[in-house]
């Protein structure tokens, strides 16, 4: 085991015994946030809480947040700060987050950021939110989103940068023409960099001002981005 592995190996070991806490994985459109988040969740046995995934369940049950929330969205307009805090509000109730849990989505605005610390203060023995950003180069990015396309029979994804087929743009299993999704174009894909740099900058800042923030090399094998998130929180943690 070479010096570089066994310190790996190490660090490895010590994360097992952290309690993880509330994490926040940040990272541009592309980077591999939800195959991270799988990563985390099965080392340390922690759900994820995604505003997307909190709206749909709100909204898809009729609970009294999810009729404000689907009134607003009909009318073409953001859904709010406010009615998304309570959301995540009532989500960090449940028993399973005890322990920490994977923040997708979430804080996305310097307001939602400093609400969730001053929702969390008053308790004690809650651990402070810590942030994680996995970065990867916006070449790289483009590439991965680009590059992307979909059998529309099968739903295997392919990329023809990075993952081609056998054969020109057909899916191998069965043969069908592979799709391009709409929003996997170019054009799409500046302007939701320029949507995340704007939104996001400003909540790194807040996390590295308190000594909460470390980045990562996204550009890597799935395995040593997972090893190196999981030693960055161990670390934010010590």
């Amino acid at each position: 085991m070479t010096a570089t592995a066994a310190e790996t190996h190490v660090e490895g070991e010590k994360s097992r015994n952290v309690s993880p806490g509330p994490i926040l994985l940040l990272g541009a459109p592309g980077v591999g946030k939800g195959t991270q988040a799988k990563e985390l969740m099965a080392r340390w046995g922690i759900p994820q809480i995604s505003t997307g995934d909190l709206l749909r369940f709100h909204r898809d049950h009729g609970t009294p947040l999810g009729q404000q929330a689907k009134e607003i969205m009909a009318a073409g307009k953001l859904v709010p700060d406010e009615l998304v805090n309570r959301m995540v509000a009532e989500r960090l109730k449940h028993p399973d987050t005890a322990g920490g849990y994977i923040l997708d989505g979430f804080p996305r605005t310097l307001n939602q950021a400093e609400w969730l610390d001053s929702h969390l203060a008053p308790d004690e023995e809650a651990l402070p939110v810590i942030a994680v950003s996995i970065r990867v180069g916006y070449t790289e990015l483009l590439r991965r989103i680009t590059g992307r396309r979909i059998c529309p029979v099968c739903g295997t994804i392919y990329n023809i940068y990075l993952q081609p087929p056998r054969d020109d743009e057909k899916c191998d299993l069965d043969g069908t023409p592979l799709v391009r999704r709409s929003d996997d174009s170019e054009e799409v894909f500046r302007e939701r960099m320029r949507t995340y740099e704007a939104q996001t900058a400003p909540v790194v800042e807040h996390y590295r001002a308190q000594g909460r923030f470390e980045e990562v090399n996204g550009d890597q094998p799935v395995e040593k981005v997972a090893a190196d998130v999981i030693a960055a929180v161990a670390r934010l943690r010590s």
